[in-house]
């Protein structure tokens, strides 16, 4: 076997969207390749001038942004290189203080249902609304009646890799709720994608999903599916925390970390100066948390037992505070300003969204495109620097002929090539009975090596390559699809391989 890569699901979208993992083993006389979550601080390129204080962020399959201005109550969609676009108007925001249009989260099946979600304070309280990109102005809220003020209403939303949405809710300056268990206030709450209560939650008949919180602002999902959560403290220490089903986290009794086998200690704590945690995104095995009063990026190294090692302040001092940070599906780093919340000192162009390249990017990724608007495609003349996100949607259609006689499933493909490599999207449509695993096999013609891919567990050996289910996609009911893809180099030739087998089977062309 010359390589083995290992991808995992995480989702923030909307936080930070997902944290993509790869685990690589090169070929004998290969070369390495820079970390996913190495990034390049002194390559910035603006996305986006002048905005009205952004606070969330989430990415579509197309690689764009959504952008939520918390006191306009303005969604938009963000592309290098092109002027932002109003793509809907939330009614009934109340913004004062911390309130207003808070956290967006994209759906982890838009390409199906459509639906974008969006956090915000009513004159009532705070809120979780879906609506479509299509009809922008339906917005059918799913949770209603979390308690508002004008500080500490949390805010961030996110879907983790069950497929499930989680969000952070503050005390809303009543520090009593965090310990209150019929409280949803103080809490990590977590939802089916209706609002309705998942059966597996720690509590039966409840959304809470872990207690003890003051203002939770960041959440971020690991490749193992581990969450983590970034929270104000009060006068002294504020927190990244490892969230765990059910688990209390002290607050109002306990302020950073206190030894108390009643509650979970924080796996980071930083003086209130040094950070003010917001947003938080995790690619590779790095956390990164937005620090608003700290005005620096922190990269906090994760783990293998879900704990951090010695964080590193980035970007301290050089853009001022920091609200929300993200990992995009292009492979940057995202980052949006606050400036204008009341708090800050603002620069002429604030406030700013900004994206940071990998490490191993070329230079020419730093400028912004001309034409088209980006898409999930690499460019024509430099390899991407990495996969599309592990949580978006199809990105090429499902069959829409029938397979050859005979076939119980068909495979699509389709490629995206430039001098030295290929990405590809591959679509498995099953046309059999329903299974609960899978495994796809295709034999290589020109040389081909995989070197990082997603939605799936890729081996290769010489010319054969395997791919078989992430521990999330192995369900595929009767005519039901499911993708994946990878990148790979070529020495000038990627045709389609001559034969797929999934599960031993051959399939037909889709």
């Amino acid at each position: 076997m010359r390589g083995r890569l290992i991808v995992g699901l995480a989702t923030a979208i909307g936080v930070g969207v997902a944290g993509l993992v790869a685990v690589t083993a090169p070929a004998a006389g290969g070369v390495g390749v820079a970390a996913i979550g190495d990034f390049d601080f002194t390559r910035p390129q603006v996305v986006a001038t002048n905005l009205q204080t952004p606070w969330g962020m989430a990415f579509l399959p197309d690689g764009s942004a959504l952008v939520a201005e918390r006191n306009s109550a303005r969604v938009l969609q963000l592309r290098p290189g092109q002027t932002p676009q109003q793509v809907a108007l939330i009614s009934g925001v109340a913004a004062t203080g911390e309130a207003g249009l808070l956290g967006l989260a994209v759906s982890p099946s838009y390409g199906q249902d459509g639906y974008v979600y969006a956090y915000f304070t009513s004159s009532s309280d705070n809120r979780i609304v879906r609506f479509r990109l299509t009809a922008p102005q339906t917005q059918t809220p799913i949770l209603t009646g979390l308690a508002r003020a004008a500080i500490h209403d949390g805010g961030r939303i996110g879907f983790g890799p069950d497929g499930m949405l989680y969000a952070g809710v503050g005390d809303a300056g009543q520090t009593g709720s965090a310990q209150d268990p019929q409280s949803r206030n103080g809490k990590i709450l977590r939802m089916r994608p209706d609002g309705g209560v998942p059966t597996d939650n720690p509590t039966a008949g409840s959304l809470v999903y872990s207690l003890g919180h003051r203002n939770v602002q960041g959440l971020a999902w690991d490749g193992q599916g581990r969450l983590y959560a970034s929270e104000f403290g009060q006068n002294t220490w504020d927190e990244v925390n490892q969230i765990v089903p059910g688990g209390n986290y002290g607050w109002p009794t306990v302020e950073g970390r206190a030894n108390d086998p009643r509650f979970r200690d924080p796996i980071v704590a930083w003086t209130t100066a040094e950070a003010s945690p917001s947003g938080a995104a995790i690619a590779g095995n790095r956390l990164f948390v937005a620090a608003l009063r700290g005005t620096r990026l922190w990269t906090v190294p994760l783990t293998g037992n879900g704990g951090a090692g010695t964080p590193v302040a980035q970007l301290t001092g050089q853009y001022g505070r920091l609200r929300t940070v993200a990992y995009g599906p292009d492979g940057w780093l995202w980052v949006s300003t606050s400036n204008r919340d009341g708090r800050g000192t603002p620069a002429t162009t604030d406030d700013r969204v900004l994206r940071f390249p990998p490490l191993d990017a070329p230079p020419t990724s730093t400028l912004p495109p001309t034409t088209a608007p980006p898409t999930t495609a690499p460019p024509t003349t430099a390899p991407p620097t990495t996969p599309p996100p592990t949580t978006a949607p199809p990105t090429t259609a499902p069959p829409t002929t029938p397979p050859p006689a005979g076939s119980s499933c068909t495979v699509g493909w389709a490629t995206n090539q430039w001098s030295t490599g290929f990405t590809a999207n591959l679509t498995i449509t099953n046309r059999g009975p329903a299974l609960n695993g899978w495994t796809l096999t295709w034999a290589f013609t020109g040389g081909q090596q995989v070197t990082s891919a997603w939605n799936s567990v890729i081996t290769q050996s010489g010319q054969n390559v395997s791919a078989r289910n992430a521990t999330w996609n192995g369900a595929i009911a009767t005519n039901a699809s499911t993708t994946l893809g990878f990148q790979a180099n070529h020495s000038g030739n990627t045709p389609r391989p001559a034969e797929f087998r999934l599960n031993g089977t051959v399939c037909g062309a889709g």
